[in-house]
């Protein structure tokens, strides 16, 4: 974490400053989760760069988004969540905790990775799952001049559909303790996932980003949660 530091302060004053916030982190999460063992470091430098570092090895990368509104993320989250390879987790204060997880399906490999650590998650907090799936990047009714002989609505559903349960069987059987609702959208991807993030404890989405391109931004519809959303968002790469 990164922490202001006092004006005028002296290396070793600011040192002692951060080293006192970070003993006081650490107390609140021995609280917060007893028994949990917690471990503490203090590094200089670009707070995502020593976050990235550090993390390489790391199971998930935990952040808070430090943006003054929901439209603005901070730029730490938003850099990792970009460019970092594990799965990372900008934390929102999360109307309902306890609530639900919902996930992205889009049928590639990438949200096979994402329907993976939701399944996870949910088995670790005994939540339930909501898989949602959005049918195309634009609604349904500005498609239909172009494929209302093709496609009627019922049959869009039904490919939709298909898709969730080929995502989901492989994971349905690893965890049959996980209760799983399935959810079609004519929305965008992004305002599909919105929709239903109100009540959300997690929403994850894959990021398809790859090489140089991760390396410059998120795929739409990770950016366009990741701002949006009003709880804790886990951004998982197909790599991860």
């Amino acid at each position: 974490m990164s922490t202001p530091l006092p004006e005028a302060a002296s290396e070793q004053a600011a040192r002692s400053h951060a080293e006192n916030e970070l003993t006081d982190l650490a107390a609140e999460c021995g609280r917060s989760a007893p028994g949990l063992g917690i471990t503490t470091r203090l590094d200089h430098g670009h707070p995502s760069d020593v976050m990235r570092e550090i993390g390489r090895d790391a199971d998930m990368l935990v952040v808070g988004s430090s943006g003054l509104s929901r439209a603005l993320l901070g730029s730490t989250a938003a850099d990792l969540a970009g460019n970092h390879e594990r799965p990372v987790v900008v934390v929102r204060e999360a109307k309902a905790a306890d609530g639900r997880v919902v996930m992205g399906i889009d049928g590639s490999e990438t949200s096979a990775a994402a329907i993976d650590f939701a399944f996870e998650f949910a088995r670790r907090r005994d939540r339930e799952l909501l898989a949602v799936h959005a049918w195309a990047d634009m609604p349904i009714e500005a498609l239909a001049p172009v494929r209302r002989w093709d496609h009627n609505r019922n049959q869009l559903r039904a490919e939709s559909e298909a898709v969730i349960a080929r995502c989901l069987a492989g994971h349905q059987k690893n965890h049959p303790d996980v209760r799983v609702e399935r959810r079609v959208s004519f929305h965008s991807p992004a305002q599909a996932l919105l929709d239903v993030a109100d009540d959300a404890a997690l929403l994850v989405v894959g990021s398809h980003g790859r090489g140089a391109v991760r390396r410059a931004l998120l795929g739409s519809v990770s950016h366009g949660v990741l701002y949006r959303a009003p709880c804790p968002v886990a951004v998982v790469h197909r790599d991860s």
